[in-house]
């Protein structure tokens, strides 16, 4: 049974979709106005690794998630470059889109951007202002009256006393300790150019179109009413948009449905540079493209599974550290796994058995991992269970203890486990590596070699492989070679 720590509720509970085995999940999306720096990818990477999971463990899962491209920051740097709105935010969300490729994170089924849903916004404005949850303020803009919804503390657990009455925040994003109302419709100024659109709101019961662009915050309740419906089982983002971005969501949502909005709630935490928090002043703002660049001597999905691995070897609701040793140290983790599967790929038998052992260690393997999946998503516990199988594979391979039928077992196992980490390249089981044959004669003479215990010319040999761009692998009954 899946256990999540709900942020609603502050403990883990049992995870109960709203449809057994139906599963809706939203997450938050990119504000495309630059490149995706690595804070930004680590989320993602997480919130893959959530709906890996509930994949994995049978649920039928519906993803949805926005593009913020209609923003503070996306009206002021489209103008900076002297492009159109959409002509800047579609150039960074294709970047964005290659980058999350690229780390093996699955795209959500809807990808949305806000431009797109404009009539949503208006149809649950309308809804709010029809029902006294909404009011026009003077400055022009659509304001949500907090104190209209009762609830508007729980999901963030805010203390509402000392609250004062009729303050307002216009800024698409703002001070983490006001409490106010915030603005579903900004009127439009001359500083959003012509980005604007003219829409038909009530007022005093009367219609009128208004020349105005959304809030921030409407864009996520329109973009998960429209493809998730009034309620879904999984909300995910990063824990600093608990308040006030998803607290403004519940309110919005939930006076528009007379429904909870999410069931559960899921936050990760911060990500730091070598124990610091990320900052262009610090020389710490990495992107992938910088991250590419820096490693450019390593095979660029080498890197990226690296990446993708460092992040997930820390729980997801705690601060997760990031530094190029780290990088490094999960580079080489990952050309163990590939030496692992190389050595699969090259293991020859004729035996043709399943031993009763073997298969209970293959059943009390995957089991666990299940369990450590179950437990809030623990993946680093997971891993730990990874790497022990590992382990046991490369044992049995080098003592040639495996059948045929056990190998492909292996495989297949190392291959469930990936469904959720996504850090194997299978690839490397594919095909066969063209060896050239002076390569191949130099492996013969330097086997001849080691029998007559000719140690000087078989040392010879192997320096001489090498320098062909070959590496020698010995195991117990057989040598190998294989390209550097």
């Amino acid at each position: 049974m899946l256990k999540i720590y709900n942020t609603l509720s502050r403990k883990k509970e049992k995870f109960k979709p709203v449809k057994q085995d139906s599963v809706k999940v939203y997450y938050c999306g990119p504000t495309p106005y630059n490149y995706a720096h690595i804070w930004n990818l680590k989320s993602y990477v997480w919130n893959d690794m959530i709906v890996r999971v509930l994949k994995f463990l049978g649920y039928d899962v519906t993803t949805t998630m926005n593009v913020t491209d209609i923003d503070d920051k996306t009206i002021r740097d489209s103008q900076k470059v002297g492009k159109t709105l959409l002509e800047h935010t579609q150039f960074y969300t294709k970047h964005f889109l290659d980058d999350i490729e690229k780390l093996n994170i699955v795209k959500a089924d809807n990808v949305v951007p806000i431009s797109t849903i404009i009539s949503e916004m208006v149809r649950m404005i309308n809804t709010m202002l029809r029902r006294g949850n909404a009011y026009f303020a003077p400055d022009g803009s659509i304001y949500f009256n907090i104190k209209t919804f009762k609830k508007y503390w729980k999901l963030a657990h805010l203390d509402m006393k000392g609250m004062k009455e009729s303050v307002r925040v216009n800024n698409d994003e703002y001070d983490k300790e006001n409490v106010a109302d915030f603005a579903l419709w900004k009127a439009w100024t001359e500083s959003d150019w012509e980005n604007y659109w003219e829409e038909e709101f009530e007022i005093d019961w009367e219609k009128k179109m208004v020349k105005w662009r959304p809030g921030w915050h409407i864009e996520c309740s329109a973009c998960a009413m429209k493809y998730l419906w009034p309620q879904i089982d999984l909300h995910m983002w990063w824990i600093d948009n608990l308040f006030p971005h998803h607290q403004n969501e519940v309110a919005q949502t939930e006076s528009c449905t007379r429904k909870t909005f999410s069931k559960y709630w899921a936050h990760h935490w911060h990500l730091t540079v070598d124990g610091a928090k990320m900052s262009k002043s610090k020389n710490n703002f990495y992107t992938l493209w910088y991250l590419e660049d820096k490693y450019k001597d390593y095979p660029k999905n080498l890197v990226y599974r690296a990446i993708r691995l460092n992040f997930l070897n820390w729980k997801y609701r705690a601060p997760i550290d990031l530094s190029f040793p780290k990088i490094e140290a999960n580079i080489n983790t990952l050309k163990s796994i590939d030496e692992t599967l190389k050595n699969i790929k090259n293991y020859k038998t004729d035996l043709k058995w399943v031993s009763k052992e073997f298969s209970e260690e293959m059943q009390a393997t995957v089991v666990d991992y299940i369990e450590k999946l179950e437990d809030d998503f623990a993946i680093p516990e997971a891993l730990v269970v990874f790497f022990g199988f590992q382990k046991f594979v490369n044992q049995n391979l080098r003592e040639w203890n495996f059948s045929k039928e056990e190998v492909e077992s292996v495989t297949q196992v190392f291959k469930t486990f990936n469904e959720v980490l996504a850090i194997v390249d299978f690839s490397i089981l594919e095909g066969s590596e063209e060896i050239p044959q002076d390569i191949l004669d130099k492996l013969e003479q330097r086997k001849q070699a080691k029998k007559d215990k000719d140690f000087e010319l078989a040392d010879r040999l192997r320096w001489e492989i090498e320098q062909a761009g070959y590496k020698v692998i010995d195991d117990r009954n057989w040598s190998r070679v294989e390209k550097i």
